[in-house]
């Protein structure tokens, strides 16, 4: 726990719990036992009340807390005219019970309900206003692009991909509906970010990881914290198998369930950010569901040689020529007989 000018500085994890308890506070059904634990908890270290005082003050800056009649609508979080000491005595109890004076308690203790009703009110609003419309954000086949959505989260969007985003008070949600993109989420740990992708749901509180919707299959690679995979539905009377990744692991997700994770690197999974496709022994069919992405015509391999292995690194600027790079590294040809498909396959003896 660190101070300065005499003052107390609460941690991260202190900041953390606070939010927490904003969140568990702002829930329609709270209970006394919820009061009583937290007012255990804010009691119990200098860190914890200022780490409060802290977060409830981003709702402060909002200018709605003067405006909200915290004793009509919360009665039970002011002390009863029979409980409350006599006036020369009351400062002194409640400086032995809680450490706060009757103003600091006010202003503190009693802001936890103003906290629950700026949080309901600010987020009725809002959920009556932009998030009933859904944000899309989308890429045309060459165009990338790099979004900040509303809670500071960062998304880069590949090439001929869309994104669809719908935030609530619960959960910041939202859905990969093609292509591929980089998630640096903003950490809140009392709303987790979900995104649905094919076959995959992926949670997280705050990390960095790619996901690659494809055809098949959607693969997740992690670059940095903690991220939950699970399928998003199973065969009847089955759980959804769900596996925790961290970085540098990587898994995809099909119809047939959660691959076996294996091992990525931030180079592997963030190539096509730096305009290159990286493979390292990659099977070719899955090499062309990559470059696929960038081609105005799609390729595909003929099935004798879809598991050739594929190493090397090719530019993204040109990716016709990435393509036929890619046969002559393989000794493949090329056949552009069907104007809708490119086929590789092995050259004639």
């Amino acid at each position: 726990m660190n101070s300065a000018g005499g003052q107390t500085i609460p941690s991260d994890e202190q900041l953390d719990q606070a939010c927490a308890w904003i969140a568990r506070l702002r829930s329609d059904s709270v209970s006394a036992a919820d009061r009583r634990e937290f007012t255990h908890w804010i009691g119990s270290a200098e860190a914890n009340r200022r780490a409060f005082d802290e977060m409830s003050s981003l709702w402060g800056d909002l200018g709605a807390l003067r405006h909200m009649p915290i004793n009509e609508l919360f009665p039970e979080s002011l002390p009863s005219a029979s409980s409350r000491p006599a006036p020369a005595a009351r400062s002194t109890a409640t400086a032995k019970s809680t450490g706060w004076s009757w103003p600091q308690w006010l202003t503190g203790g009693g802001l936890v309900a103003a906290c629950l009703v700026v949080t309901l009110w600010v987020g009725n609003q809002w959920l009556a206003g932009e998030a009933v419309n859904q944000q899309v954000y989308a890429t045309v086949v060459g165009e990338t692009r790099t979004v900040t959505l509303a809670d500071g989260t960062r998304v880069q969007l590949n090439t001929n991909s869309e994104l669809q985003v719908s935030y609530s008070r619960e959960e910041r949600h939202t859905a990969l509906l093609r292509g591929e993109a980089f998630f640096d989420v903003e950490r809140q740990t009392s709303r987790p970010f979900i995104v649905a992708a094919g076959k995959a749901n992926i949670r997280v509180l705050g990390t960095e990881f790619n996901v690659e919707r494809n055809p098949d299959n959607t693969r997740v690679s992690v670059t940095g914290g903690v991220v939950s995979v699970s399928e998003s539905s199973s065969a009847s009377g089955l759980r959804p198998e769900s596996v925790k990744l961290v970085k540098n692991q990587k898994v995809s997700v099909s119809g047939s369930g959660l691959s076996q994770v294996s091992t990525t690197s931030a180079d592997e999974a963030l190539d096509w950010t730096r305009g290159v496709l990286v493979f390292d022994r990659t099977p070719l069919e899955d090499a062309l569901e990559e470059l696929n992405r960038y081609l105005s015509v799609p390729a595909e391999a003929e099935t004798s040689v879809r598991e050739r292995k594929l190493s090397g690194t090719f530019e993204l600027s040109d990716p016709d020529s990435a393509l036929k790079a890619i046969a002559a590294a393989l000794d493949l040809r090329e056949d552009r007989s069907n104007p809708d498909l490119t086929l590789l396959s092995p050259k004639p003896n």
